[in-house]
């Protein structure tokens, strides 16, 4: 017998190996009809499956948050159906689930393209209305092998070979077409629905290697409700003309080419909008933090040292120097991070408790290898800046330091205009880790403490979560999750718990009793790499940015020739206030100007002609609006000053 314990705390016994559709029968034919998956101790595992054993058993409806991955799933195995049945003699090879959809990657002689999505997104619907039982069966791996091996199926012969040992080969059929897959599914195609869609192709070489041969990649996505699909592809819709890779093209802000691989070229606007959030940032730390700087090399045995060689070797960049002298043959390593760096400097010099906290901020450099494929424009680069810190303290001051941070973390994002829909993520300590389990203990502890206080604080406005298994491999840490104009979600800032580093390093303070104690250390972040963090900026504003942050806050751009001296004063006072401005004084018509100023996202456009001239005024036209409003010079420039001020220098004012 097995015990069986309900959502409600009801506990059943039921004869040993009963499946999850028998025991939903049990209950309601209803339950069953509506059932697609079961989670049995909060694994989803297919209704079909034999229970073996005593465990917490919920019935997952397709409606479930937790059915939109079987939903997905499902769809790309009907995906890989379809293309078979319509091009035979593709092969197939892997068909995961991914953030918002699904991909399946096929070897075909002439890649697909988007011309044939019509076509097999057809035949999925056909497949999907046939609501055949999906069915999972093992079989010994020589049967396997044989039977991919006699369909030609040469790629899925190597994925068996790959698979460990003592994991059994699950075999998963919908009707008559089946494949090779780990599960699990719903009950029947017919529970995919209709709300789905394929969006785009990609080369992808087999298993990442450019010496293998290259497939093609079909996206597609699915949703539970036809409703959530619209208002995903309109989201899509949204962000692509928000991509920041093609603003920066329109908006002359940066660019990449491939004599630096991901690395950014900074433009001057765009640059501006870089050192308007650096300096925004340095102003927020002046009270609490000393800002530092840390070389941008070191020599290999640090990184030993700090563990980053053993654990992050395969993301680090890293060169052997150049000398002729035997002692000059060493290897350097570009730093990846800056926190071995700021170890280094609190260990400069004899540290007492009253010196506790210690707080060291650097807008450090980092280089890190990211795949060719993975690189995206700025949200995923090899060389960026991070708005790194590191907190020196003792135990006693760990809680208070992380809510320290968590306030400064939630009040830059409403500065910058991510004040709703946050989320704050308390990832706990994974597989691979160092330290130990007591310290760990103590650090998941506090933690979950200080988010029980961010929580309740917040009065329900930020929402918290658990991410098991997905902290640091030194220690525990919050994750800042924002979210944009359009419903995306980014994970910037982060706060993480670090017992680990400073005990390598032999990092130590003089506590009162006169005893050597190891700090505990806080890595922290706010914006994170300022490059990514910029790039969802522009997206979130589409490029339109707060008078503040903008890098041309206004243009002065004239009517007739006869305004040109005017303009040129107005022009020079504007600048002397401080606002970054530029003047129009081409022979092209008003209407022109306009269109080609709002094109480029200028908040403000001040037209000047021979009458605004004559009584020093200007006409004043916003961007997103239609009208204008002449006013008063003075008065113009001095609401633009204003309204340029950054927004945590004008709490100071009001303070």
């Amino acid at each position: 017998m097995v015990a069986l314990t309900f959502p409600d705390g009801a506990r059943r016994e039921f004869p040993a190996n009963i499946t999850g559709l028998d025991v939903a029968k049990g209950i309601s034919p209803s339950l069953a009809k509506r059932t697609v998956a079961m989670a049995l101790d909060g694994v989803l595992v297919d209704l079909a499956d034999p229970i073996t054993q005593d465990a917490k058993i919920e019935f997952v409806s397709r409606d479930d948050p937790r059915a939109l991955e079987l939903i997905r799933h499902d769809a790309a195995h009907v995906m890989a159906e379809a293309v078979q049945t319509l091009w035979p003699g593709t092969q197939v090879t892997i068909g995961p689930v991914i953030e918002n959809g699904f991909y399946y990657d096929f070897f075909r002689n002439e890649p697909f393209t988007p011309e044939d999505f019509a076509a097999i997104e057809k035949k999925m619907r056909e497949i999907i209305a046939r609501d055949k039982p999906f069915t999972k069966e093992e079989w010994s791996r020589e049967d396997t092998k044989k039977v991919f091996r006699d369909k030609g199926e040469n790629f899925k012969v190597e994925l068996v070979d790959a698979i460990p040992e003592d994991q059994k080969i699950k075999i998963y059929h919908q009707g008559d077409w089946f494949d090779l897959c780990r599960g699990p599914h719903m009950t029947s195609t017919g529970k995919i629905g209709n709300a789905f869609k394929l969006m785009k192709v990609a080369g992808a070489y087999w298993r990442g290697d450019s010496n293998n041969p290259m497939l093609t990649r079909i996206y597609g996505t699915a949703f539970a409700k036809q409703e959530e699909l619209d208002a995903y592809l309109k989201m899509m819709e949204e962000a692509e003309k928000r991509d920041h890779r093609k603003l920066g093209r329109e908006l002359d802000l940066f660019h990449f080419q491939e004599e630096g691989p991901g690395v950014v070229f900074w433009h001057a606007k765009g640059w501006s909008i870089f050192q308007a959030v650096v300096a925004y940032m340095r102003r927020r730390l002046a009270i609490d933090y000393d800002e530092v700087n840390a070389p941008q090399m070191l020599d290999k045995s640090l990184w030993e040292t700090s563990g980053h060689w053993e654990w992050y070797r395969e993301n680090m960049f890293a060169a052997q120097s150049a000398g002729d002298e035997a002692e000059d043959k060493r290897w350097f390593a570009i730093k990846p991070m800056n926190c071995p760096g700021h170890v280094l400097i609190f260990k400069h010099g004899l540290k007492s408790y009253r010196d506790l906290p210690i707080r060291l901020a650097e807008f450090g450099v980092v280089h890190r290898y990211e795949a060719s494929g993975a690189m995206h424009g700025l949200m995923r680069v090899r060389g960026f800046t991070q708005d790194d810190a590191h907190v020196f303290c003792n135990e006693e001051q760990l809680a208070e330091e992380c809510l320290k941070i968590n306030d400064l973390v939630l009040s830059t994002y409403a500065d910058f205009g991510f004040d709703a829909d946050l989320t704050v993520k308390l990832s706990t300590r994974p597989d691979k880790r160092v330290g130990s389990d007591a310290s760990w203990d103590h650090a998941e502890e506090v933690m979950s403490r200080v988010l029980e206080i961010i929580a309740k604080q917040s009065g329900g406005k930020i929402k918290t979560s658990i991410n098991p298994g997905e902290g640091a491999f030194y220690g525990p840490k919050f994750e800042y999750v924002l979210r944009d104009a359009i419903g995306r979600d980014w994970q910037c800032g982060t706060t993480q718990v670090d017992f680990n580093l400073p005990e390598r390093f032999g990092a130590f303070y003089i506590d009162a009793d006169g005893q050597k104690k190891i700090p505990v250390m806080i890595h922290r972040a706010i914006c994170g790499s300022m490059e990514r963090f910029i790039g969802i900026l522009i997206e979130h504003h589409a490029g339109h940015f707060p008078l503040w942050l903008s890098p041309v806050q206004a243009v002065i751009a004239t009517i007739t020739s006869d305004a040109d001296d005017y303009a040129r004063e107005v022009l020079a006072h504007a600048r002397r206030l401080g606002l970054r401005v530029e003047i129009d004084l081409r022979n092209e018509k008003i209407n022109y100007k306009v269109r080609e100023h709002s094109h480029a996202k200028v908040p403000a456009l001040l037209v000047v002609g021979k009458k605004e001239a004559g009584e020093r005024t200007v006409s004043v036209r916003r961007l997103g609006s239609e009208g204008q409003r002449v006013m008063g010079l003075d008065a113009a420039l001095e609401a633009l000053v204003e309204e340029a001020v950054a927004p945590d220098i004008r709490r100071t004012r009001q303070a």
